[in-house]
């Protein structure tokens, strides 16, 4: 059993976001952290306070929110940073903000946190466009977890080679499973393993619905919510089918879009476009769906380690999509900490071949990396490798298949085999 799994005896890594956010201030008049609820945000902020010694203002909180949209222009005027949590529940405040900036546009006037994706918010596309530094925070990495700090993308994208480890992986399945299913959120990671968790990831739901959807849409069908999310759970690391899940909900295809646009504005699942349309006409151009968080699928979809270590058929598919989300997300989460410009997406052609993830540079150079849940390893394996090196030819510089074994090597041209844990294992001298 790895360590980070004694339930509340957990102890975290700090967040590196604080060191970040605070360089943006350096250049940014306004910083604004967006992410899943508990994901650490109003922590980071309390770091920040704790710095610049100053007061934040928690809009979460329903007397201090009615204070501030009362009087928006003193709440903005105050010493700089103005420091904002939750900052959707009030949208005016970005009003405010921007007039304030009018008359003093210094770097690090404001750092504001919310629950709802940025770009959602109407305001906030025509007011603080071009003044405002938009950062995911996202759950908390298996590095941050396990006290370790990350390298792999960041090797990756400038010497492939390097990511190939030379000792042998001693990560079992099983722990491979209780990583995957405890998945980043802090507050859920220190929960006990089973029915603690479990209870802590459905009262999550029903909070993010009841106080995060609602607030963005007073919706009728608010019940069916936590159904048409598991369904769309259940898609999780596959192109994604709304009319599908819709169907299985109740709900019609155009609702089911609209609900799924919601699940996204609160961060509970994003999507992954597809990558490389412009190869041919046989590639698929439909996104993949992810989880914003793996633990959220085992609650959701009901999967513990149990299952998983008993070779139950129907729960290794499910968890293989889990593992598939987590590795993706992983990859996410460290690309986020580089100042590199990637674009991300997943490539799938008409006869099936796919790559889970590719990435691309603004060198138009291209990486890319398949997730296996097997711990052995077969040529046919590379088959979605081999299909985009060969159709991106000079461009491709690297692809990686992650699988549980133990082994690493490089398997062929431009080609690396890795255990999923190299993505946090600290690099061999």
């Amino acid at each position: 059993m790895i360590e980070f799994m004694v339930g509340p005896l957990v102890t975290l890594a700090p967040r590196r976001l604080e060191g970040i956010v605070e360089a943006l201030l350096r250049d940014e008049p306004v910083v604004a952290l967006t992410g899943p609820r508990t994901v650490g945000k109003s922590t980071l902020l309390r770091q920040l306070a704790d710095r610049f010694q100053t007061a934040i203002l928690d809009l979460d909180e329903p007397t201090t929110r009615r204070l501030v949209a009362d009087d928006l222009a003193f709440y903005v005027s105050g010493p700089s940073p103005v420091l904002v949590d939750e900052f959707q529940h009030v949208p005016e405040l970005l009003d405010s903000i921007k007039a304030e900036l009018n008359r003093d546009t210094r770097p690090g006037r404001f750092v504001l946190t919310g629950s709802t994706r940025y770009s959602t918010l109407p305001r906030a596309a025509q007011s603080l466009t071009g003044r405002v530094h938009v950062v995911t925070v996202w759950p908390l990495s298996q590095g941050e977890i396990s006290g370790v700090r990350e390298t792999f993308v960041e090797r990756l994208l400038a010497d492939p080679a390097s990511v190939v480890p030379t000792r042998a992986s001693a990560t079992s399945r099983e722990e491979y499973a209780d990583r995957v299913l405890a998945g980043g959120l802090p507050a859920a990671l220190r929960r006990s393993p089973g029915a603690a968790r479990s209870r802590w990831f459905d009262d999550y739901v029903n909070l993010v619905i009841e106080r995060d959807v609602l607030d963005i849409r007073k919706i009728r069908q608010s019940v069916v919510l936590p159904t048409f999310l598991r369904r769309l759970a259940a898609q999780t690391g596959q192109v994604l089918n709304i009319a599908h899940a819709s169907a299985e909900a109740g709900l019609t295809s155009s609702v089911g879009e609209d609900y799924t646009r919601l699940l996204e504005a609160v961060f509970l699942l994003h999507r992954l476009p597809a990558w490389g349309t412009t190869l041919a006409s046989r590639v698929n151009r439909l996104p993949k769906i992810h989880l914003v968080d793996p633990g959220l699928g085992s609650g959701l979809l009901g999967i513990n380690a149990r299952g998983v270590s008993r070779r139950i058929p129907s729960v290794l598919i499910e968890f293989g999509h889990l593992l598939e989300t987590f590795v993706v997300n992983e990859i996410l989460k460290q690309s986020s900490w580089l100042d590199q410009s990637l674009r991300f997406g997943h490539y799938r052609a008409s006869d099936g071949v796919e790559v889970d993830l590719v990435i691309e540079n603004d060198q138009n150079e291209v990486f890319a990396v398949e997730v296996k849940a097997g711990g052995s390893y077969r040529g046919e394996d590379l088959r979605g490798l081999v299909q985009l090196r060969d159709r991106v030819g000079d461009r491709f510089v690297a692809g990686v298949l992650a699988y549980t074994g133990e082994r690493a090597a490089r398997v062929a041209d431009r080609l690396y085999l890795v255990p999923v844990d190299t993505l946090w294992r600290e690099p061999e001298e």
